[in-house]
Formats: C-alpha cells, sequence, structure tokens
C-alpha cells in the first residue's frame, strides 16, 4: 500500500510540475533588458556639438555652456567641471571691450549616419552659429560644415572631414510599439555620452509642429537635443528634440523625431540645401465636433479651410472658404495637421486630386501643387458699419448691407455685415460687430433681405451652421437660433 501511495505522490508532483510552466506560460514575465552591450557598441558614433557665435566682448562671467548660473556650482562640486572665472578654474584672458570675440553659443548632441562623417542633429542646435564643432568619443574634435537645416522640422545634417568613423544603423520609426524599450545617448548640460532609458509612450503624437512625435519617457535635457533615440536592436529609431517641462528640466515626457521623416528631410538637405515642400495656399482651423456635426460630417474629421490665399493654388482649383478637405491625392485628412503634412510630400508640379465637403456633399477638385510656403496678406482695420441696417432678429443680431470695398478686402462675393447684437444666439457665441455672415446651413447669403427670409424659416430647436468672415479667416460657428 505504501510503495502505491509513493506512486501516487510521484505522479501528482510531475503534474504539479507541468502546471507551474503552463501558468507562466499564460502569464509571461517581462524581464529588463541589459543595455550593456548595445551602449558599447552604439555610444561610439554618438558626437558632442558645441557651437560658437561672433559677440561684442565683455567683461567674462564664467559658467558651463547650457547651464544656469545658479546651478553652475553643482556641477563644479559634485562632477568636477572646471568654471571659467572660479576657483580651480581655467584662467582666461580678457578681451579688449568693443571687439568681435568668438563666445560660446550652446551645446548639443548627433549622430554618425555615415562613416565619411556624415551627421544628423536638431536644427536648433546649430542654427545662428559662426562655427560648429563636433567632439566624437576619442575626444578628436572637428570644424564641422553645414549642409542644410530645416527649421519646420528641426533637422539638420552638419559634415565633417574624417574618413572610417562608426555609424549608427537606421531603424524603421512605423514599426515602433507603444510599451517598447528605448534608449538615449546624448551630453545632457554638457556632460558627455549620458545614457537613459524608458519606454515608448505614444506614437504621433501632434505637438503642432510639422511632424508627429515618438513620445517616450526617457530622461532627455538640455543638450540630449540632436542625439539618438534606439531601440533593443542599437538601431535609431528617432532624434531627440523636445521636452515637455515646466522647469527647463525634464518632467518625464520627451519627443523625438521618427527617423524615417527626419531622414526624408535630410536627403534634400543634402542635396538642395534645403527642403523643398508643396504648398496650396490655406489658412486651416479647428474641426470640432459641433462643427463637424452642424455641416451633416457625423464626427470630426477633414482640415477645416479657414481661408484661401487670392490667386492661390487652393483658389484657382475652386477650393472655397468654409469647406472641409477630406482626401489629398488619394490619401485620407483624419485631421487638419494632416493636410500641411501631405500637401508638403507632394512635389511642386503635381496636379492634385482634392475631394471637400461642401454644402452637404463631396466635391472632386483638381488643384495644382507649388513650391515655397504660404503667404496670406493680412487683412486691413475693419470698416466703419454701413448705416440703414434691419432690426433685431431671431439670432439676435443687426444687419447691413455690405459695401464693395469690404467685399474686395475680404474676396467675397455676398453677405451681411453684423453691425448690432443683443444677447441673442449670435452674440453668446462669440459673433461681433464687423463680422461678415456669408452663408447659414448650405445657403449662401446674398444680401438683407435674403438673409431675413432665410432665417425666419429656420427650425429654432436644430443646430444651424453659421459662417463669419473676420478678418483674414472664415469661422464656421454652430448656432441653435432658441
Amino acid at each position: 500500500m505504501k510503495k502505491y501511495f509513493l506512486v501516487l505522490m510521484a505522479v501528482f508532483s510531475l503534474g504539479s510540475i507541468s502546471f507551474v510552466p503552463l501558468a507562466a506560460a499564460q502569464n509571461p514575465r517581462v524581464s529588463i533588458p541589459d543595455f550593456a552591450d548595445l551602449v558599447e557598441r552604439a555610444s561610439p558614433a554618438v558626437v558632442n556639438i558645441r557651437t560658437t557665435e561672433k559677440v561684442m566682448a565683455q567683461q567674462s562671467q564664467g559658467g558651463i555652456p547650457g547651464v544656469p548660473e545658479d546651478q553652475a556650482e553643482f556641477f563644479r562640486r559634485f562632477f568636477g567641471v572646471p568654471i571659467p572665472g572660479m576657483p580651480n578654474g581655467p584662467k582666461q584672458a580678457q578681451p579688449s571691450p568693443g571687439k568681435p570675440q568668438e563666445a560660446d553659443r550652446g551645446v548639443g548632441s548627433g549622430f554618425i549616419i555615415e562613416s565619411n562623417g556624415l551627421i544628423l542633429t536638431n536644427a536648433h542646435v546649430v542654427e545662428g552659429a559662426t562655427t560648429i564643432y563636433v567632439t566624437l568619443t576619442d575626444k578628436r574634435e572637428f570644424k564641422a560644415k553645414l549642409l542644410g537645416m530645416d527649421k519646420r522640422t528641426d533637422v539638420a545634417v552638419v559634415k565633417i572631414e574624417a574618413r572610417d568613423l562608426p555609424k549608427l544603423p537606421l531603424g524603421d520609426s512605423s514599426r515602433v510599439r507603444v510599451g517598447e524599450w528605448v534608449l538615449a545617448i546624448g551630453s545632457p548640460f554638457g556632460l558627455e555620452n549620458t545614457v537613459t532609458a524608458g519606454i515608448v509612450s505614444a506614437k504621433s503624437r501632434d505637438t503642432g509642429d510639422y511632424l508627429p512625435f515618438i513620445q517616450t519617457d526617457v530622461a532627455v535635457n538640455p543638450g540630449n537635443s540632436g542625439g539618438p533615440l534606439l531601440n533593443t536592436a542599437g538601431q535609431v529609431i528617432g532624434i531627440n528634440s523636445q521636452i515637455f517641462s515646466r522647469s527647463g528640466g525634464y518632467m518625464g515626457i520627451s519627443f523625438a523625431i521618427p527617423i524615417d521623416e527626419a531622414m526624408r528631410v535630410a536627403d534634400q538637405l543634402r542635396t538642395n540645401g534645403k527642403m523643398v515642400r508643396g504648398r496650396i495656399g490655406v489658412a486651416l482651423g479647428e474641426m470640432t465636433k459641433e462643427v463637424a456635426e452642424s455641416l451633416g460630417l457625423g464626427k470630426p474629421r477633414g482640415a477645416y479651410v479657414r481661408n484661401v490665399e487670392q490667386g492661390g493654388p487652393a483658389a484657382n482649383g475652386g477650393i472655397e472658404s468654409g469647406d472641409v478637405i477630406l482626401n489629398f491625392n488619394g490619401r485620407e485628412i483624419s485631421k487638419s495637421t494632416d493636410l500641411p503634412r501631405i500637401v508638403g510630400e507632394t512635389k511642386p508640379g503635381t496636379s492634385a486630386t482634392v475631394q471637400v465637403w461642401r454644402k452637404g456633399v463631396t466635391k472632386d477638385l483638381t488643384v495644382v501643387v507649388t513650391d515655397g510656403e504660404a503667404s496670406v496678406v493680412g487683412a486691413k482695420k475693419p470698416e466703419a458699419s454701413n448705416p440703414g441696417g434691419s432690426a433685431s432678429n431671431v439670432l439676435g443680431a443687426v444687419v447691413a448691407e455690405v459695401s464693395d470695398a469690404k467685399k474686395k478686402e475680404l474676396n467675397i462675393r455676398g453677405g451681411v455685415e453684423v453691425t448690432g447684437l443683443n444677447d441673442g444666439p449670435l452674440a453668446r457665441s462669440g459673433i461681433r460687430p464687423g463680422d461678415v455672415i456669408i452663408r447659414i446651413g448650405d445657403s449662401d447669403i446674398a444680401g438683407v433681405k435674403q438673409f431675413e427670409a432665410l432665417i425666419k424659416g429656420l427650425d429654432i430647436n436644430k443646430v444651424v451652421p453659421v459662417f463669419v468672415r473676420r478678418a483674414d479667416g472664415t469661422l464656421v460657428i454652430p448656432i441653435k437660433p432658441k
């Protein structure tokens, strides 16, 4: 009996042993990676960038580039960083006042992408510099030549005269996953070869700039700008560019330019010395849930056209203020910030098909993309209100005919000018005297009589979009007449 009991115990023991791996397989553990080997391979290709500029000589105050004066003593004591003009710091010759001198402008980072000395960094690291110095990890220092920079994307390409340099492999930023481990190498506060690690917090983060950013929680500080953001394979997936901070230091949120976008810009900078972008000449506004519903779109989508440049590509192609661009040359526009990126990537001279939403239906238009930046002329000061306006109505507004001069100034064909307001729905929605109402719902406004007749037929319980021309833009304001 004892023998059988031992056999059964052995079976149960084996069963319990096999059960543990099964549970572990269902709930796998995630281990923290060891970045030591990766850092050893990647660090030689990361460089320190120091810039100088010509300034009029003054009495030297001393300090560390990129570090506020009140923090300089901390770095001297705890890191042994020598500070000019302070005890144990290097002695400096005093320049003659009034003469141009070379002064340190700032420090940043960069990384080598070709063994012949081609380096990527941020435009704001080298902008305005008289001289750019690049220091390698082996302490060799070179004067660098700026091949080109693009302030809109904050990408710059510099070149040093060297050969057989270590370089970093480039990854695919479109395959980056939220939650994956990443690390940054750079020179925060001028402290070279500093490594920090974290995870990808979000992708395609729109910060109002031209490019969508990779958001991470990697510790990035002043001086890290231009350095690489690496994945666990040691490939560059981004260029560290910005931080969100209320103090000037790291607060847990940093942003990197996706390397795919950065290389697209860098290739043009190497070839042309500048970035060539397409443009169509429109100013865009925010597409809110209320505006989308009032226009019959259902949900916020597309790019709302606030203004169209007179004589520009969009105007010549038939795009009007108040249109919503849903598709540009076969690419869907989800939000307003998508359009400048997509148009910018389009080669100048291209005839693009543009789908717009206007008065409840879609229309396909053709726009020829041109080169350069938009230059919408600022509006003049509002004219005095026209006399002889109508009495206040269901919308709570007094309106008058628009003068020919104002129509020409605002580039409109009709409308009515608001000359007075009471405590009605228009005033509560932010409309003010001097605004011109050019459309209500799907009906263009031709004049005062047509406007009065139109609003009398409005459903007082239904939200209707009111198109208002103000200065250099068109506003879409959802109004409920009741």
